[in-house]
C-alpha cells in the first residue's frame, strides 16, 4: 500500500476534528455519498503532515521521488487535471509567445490549445497514412531533422507515441536528432504509462531521451481519472518555467483522492507490474487463437502491412478492423455494446478500439471473443472496401490559430452545411471524439477531401465535434466582411 494512501487512512480513523475544507468533514452525505464513503474518508486539503503539491517537501516529494525512479526520470510532477494540464505546462514551459512549435499533426486537441493561448506559429510533421486500416503510421525522424534544419526558428518539438490506436514512433532517434540541433522534444506518451514494465512493450520515452513526457496514468494503469504525470530530463527545459505553468494549468486544491490513487497505481506497477502485464498478455495470445478463424473481422497487426513504417504497436491497444463486410466501425460498436453488452472505448469509419489494462480480466476478453465469432458468422461480403485514404492531409493555413479565433470572438463567422464549406476557412476545430485529433484547426482551409471525410463521419454516425447539427463554423470571406463594415457606416 502506499505511504500517501497510509497516511489518509491514518488521519481518517483519528480523533482530529476538521475545521478545514473540504465541507464534507470527511462524512458520506447524500446519495452520491453513500457510494463514495471511502472516498469521502480520506478527501482532505492542505493540512499538517500532507505536504502542498505546488511546494512539495514531505510525503508527496517522496510520492513524485519514487515515480520518477520507476520510469527514469530527473524529475516527475504528479498532475490531477489530466495529460491536459500537463501538455499546456510543457509547451508554455519551452516556448515565448510567438515562437514556432513543429507539432505532429495527429497529436490531441490540448496541443493546439497551447497554440492557440501561447499564439504559437506551427510547422506540421504529417504522418504517413497506414492506407490498409486508414490511420497515422509513426512520425518519420527524417521529417523531424529536414524541417529543423529548414526552420532554425522552431523552438521545440512535439509528437504523440503511442497514438491511439498503438502506433509508437522511434523516439530514440528522434530525440538524437532534436538535441543535435539544440531544440527539446516533448512526447504525448498519455497511452503508454504502461511502457517499460515488461519487455512485450516498448520501452518508455523518459528512458529513450526525451526531455519532457506526458502520462496519463488513468488510461491503460489503475488509477483514477484526471490521474497523470508529467516527466522531465536534460537541461534543456527551464524547470522554474515548467514549475510556474503547471501551477497556473492545475487546480490550486489538488484532491488527495486523485494523488493518491497515483501513489497507489506506482507501487503496484512497482511490486507487480511485469507478472499483471504478462498475465495480460497470456489472456491477449488467447484471444487473438479464438478470433483466427473470423472471415470479415481482422485483429490490426502491422506484420500483415507493406511498407508500413511503424515497427513496433502497443499489444493493449486492440484494434479490430472490418475488411470488405457490410457493417461500418459505429454499427460493430453499437452491436457489441446493445446486443453483447461490451462497451469500446471507440469507433471509427472500419474499425473499432478495445482499450486492455493490466487489471483486465481474461472472462472479458473471453466474452469479447465469443462475440466477434458470432458477428463474424453472420456478416456477408461486400464489394466496397470501406477504407480509403482521407485523413491528415495537408491543409492550406490562412491565418494563425489565434487569428481566426479572435476573428470568430468578433462575430465574423456563421454557420453552413458541411456540404457546402469546401474553400471556406474554418472557425471552429473539428475532430472525432475519441481521439481528439483534429482533422482541421481554426485557420486553415477545408478541402474536398476533407468535406467528404467529415460527411462520411456523420453519416457513420460517428462524434465528430465542431460539426453542429450537419453545420460547420466558417469565417466570413472578405466580401462578406466588407459588406458587414459597409452596413455598420
Amino acid at each position: 500500500m502506499s505511504d500517501l494512501f497510509e497516511q489518509l487512512e491514518k488521519y481518517r480513523d483519528s480523533d482530529y476534528y476538521p475545521f478545514h475544507m473540504p465541507g464534507h468533514k470527511r462524512n458520506a452525505v447524500g446519495k452520491c455519498g453513500r457510494a463514495l464513503e471511502a472516498a469521502y474518508g480520506i478527501d482532505i486539503t492542505e493540512i499538517d503532515g500532507f505536504d502542498n503539491l505546488h511546494q512539495p517537501q514531505g510525503i508527496l516529494r517522496k510520492a513524485q521521488q519514487e515515480a520518477a525512479k520507476l520510469y527514469g526520470a530527473e524529475e516527475t510532477f504528479f498532475l490531477v487535471n489530466g495529460s491536459t494540464c500537463g501538455i499546456l505546462s510543457a509547451i508554455f514551459a519551452v516556448t515565448q509567445r510567438g515562437d514556432r512549435l513543429l507539432v505532429a499533426r495527429n497529436c490531441h486537441k490540448s496541443v493546439y490549445y497551447a497554440v492557440y493561448l501561447q499564439e504559437l506559429q506551427v510547422s506540421y510533421l504529417y504522418p504517413d497514412i497506414v492506407k490498409k486500416y486508414n490511420i497515422a503510421d509513426a512520425v518519420a525522424p527524417e521529417s523531424v531533422e529536414r524541417l529543423l534544419e529548414e526552420q532554425p526558428d522552431i523552438a521545440a518539438v512535439i509528437i504523440t507515441s503511442p497514438t491511439y490506436e498503438g502506433v509508437v514512433s522511434d523516439i530514440g532517434k528522434i530525440a538524437d536528432i532534436t538535441h543535435r540541433y539544440g531544440k527539446p522534444l516533448i512526447v504525448d506518451e498519455a497511452h503508454g504509462a504502461h511502457f517499460g514494465f515488461h519487455e512485450a512493450f516498448p520501452e518508455n520515452a523518459v528512458r529513450q531521451g526525451a526531455d519532457i513526457v506526458i502520462h496519463s496514468v488513468h488510461k491503460t494503469l489503475p488509477a483514477m481519472t484526471q490521474t497523470a504525470l508529467l516527466h522531465v530530463n536534460g537541461k534543456l527545459v527551464n524547470r522554474e518555467r515548467l514549475k510556474r505553468y503547471l501551477k497556473a494549468f492545475q487546480t490550486s486544491s489538488p484532491s488527495y483522492v486523485l494523488m493518491a490513487s497515483i501513489d497507489s497505481c506506482m507501487n503496484l506497477m512497482k511490486t507487480k507490474g511485469r507478472q499483471l502485464l504478462e498475465q495480460l498478455l497470456d489472456y491477449r495470445d488467447s484471444f487473438i487463437k479464438e478470433i483466427a478463424g473470423c472471415r470479415y473481422l481482422e485483429i490490426m497487426d502491422m506484420q500483415r502491412i507493406p511498407d508500413c513504417r511503424m515497427q513496433v504497436m502497443d499489444p493493449t491497444k486492440v484494434v479490430i478492423s472490418i475488411k470488405n463486410g457490410e457493417l461500418t466501425g459505429q454499427q460493430l460498436y453499437d452491436i457489441l455494446r446493445e446486443k453483447y453488452h461490451l462497451q469500446l472505448e471507440m469507433a471509427a469509419d472500419g474499425y473499432v478500439l478495445a482499450m486492455l489494462s493490466p487489471i483486465d480480466r481474461q472472462e472479458g476478453l473471453e466474452r469479447l471473443a465469443k462475440a466477434l465469432l458470432e458477428i463474424d458468422n453472420e456478416i456477408t461480403a461486400s464489394v466496397a472496401d470501406i477504407q480509403e485514404e482521407r485523413v491528415l492531409a495537408p491543409l492550406e493555413i490562412m491565418m494563425s490559430i489565434a487569428k481566426a479565433i479572435a476573428l470568430s470572438d468578433e462575430k465574423g463567422y456563421h454557420y453552413i452545411p458541411v456540404r457546402e464549406a469546401q474553400g471556406r476557412t474554418s472557425a471552429e476545430f473539428i475532430n472525432l471524439y475519441p481521439p481528439g485529433v483534429p482533422i482541421v484547426v481554426p485557420g486553415e482551409k477545408i478541402e474536398g477531401g476533407t468535406v467528404e471525410a467529415i460527411d462520411s463521419y456523420l453519416r457513420a454516425g460517428l462524434h465528430v465535434q465542431g460539426a453542429q447539427d450537419g453545420m460547420l463554423k466558417v469565417l466570413e470571406s472578405v466580401n462578406e466582411s466588407k459588406k458587414k463594415l459597409n452596413k455598420r457606416r
